[in-house]
């Protein structure tokens, strides 16, 4: 048997449920509604989530494609005190330094209107945290490196996944980048291969919670059809 064939004999067949024109419409309709309400939220509640909630947004997130299949991501959820302590006591460190040096006057000119600092006390009042790691390459089993592709790619389509995962359970979430996040790998002592990505508090918002007017750019502005 040839390696192609080998590599066919693997395959399954594809379950397809053919969607009727206007059924689909209607679909492509109601899930941009849903996924339009998601808001980004920096008040949680204290209110503790379910483990199987996220066990079970992680695992929609694993079903993002990858690069070759290599699925190269780790979600870390940290829900101790004292982890999450330590996460913000660093966070603000980088996040000071960003905000009294780092970030160019454009760049903070256009976070005025959100209202934000260096301070970070998310980062202990959400009942969660999920911290994002890209995994650069994998070790085999005599200790070499087997690299892994599209990384950056692969992980990004995972985060994107998990946000409406855990919009879809209820949840809000916060997309939070102090960067460097190196500090991330040395809290949750993280092997060499992984890299931190991105840091995500969840929970329940806090009663009353307000989110800034946005509107989101209209399709004329980010669709563009070549027929």
């Amino acid at each position: 048997m040839s390696s192609i064939e080998k590599n066919k004999a693997d395959f399954i067949p594809y379950i397809f449920e053919p969607t009727a024109p206007d059924d689909s419409i209607a679909q492509s309709k109601t899930f941009y509604e849903f996924a339009n309400s998601r808001r980004t939220v920096r008040s949680f509640s204290e209110r503790a989530i379910p483990e199987e909630v996220l066990n079970n947004a992680i695992l929609t997130a694993s079903t993002a494609p990858s690069g070759a299949h290599k699925q190269p991501w780790t979600f870390c959820v940290v829900t101790s005190q004292k982890v999450k302590k330590a996460i913000r006591v660093a966070a603000e460190k980088e996040e000071f330094e960003n905000y009294t040096g780092r970030m160019s006057d454009e760049w903070l000119e256009d976070l005025k209107k959100f209202g934000t600092n260096h301070e970070k006390p998310f980062l202990e009042t959400a009942p969660a945290l999920i911290v994002v790691f890209k995994r650069i390459y994998e070790f085999d089993e005599k200790g070499g490196k087997q690299n892994n592709y599209y990384v950056q790619e692969s992980v990004g389509l995972a985060t994107g996944f998990l946000l409406l995962a855990l919009h879809n359970a209820g949840l809000v979430a916060l997309t939070h980048t102090p960067s460097p996040l190196n500090f991330l790998s040395k809290i949750l002592k993280r092997p060499l291969n992984e890299r931190p990505f991105l840091l995500i508090p969840v929970g329940y918002p806090l009663e009353n919670t307000q989110v800034p007017n946005l509107e989101r750019k209209p399709l004329t502005d980010i669709l563009v059809n070549y027929k």
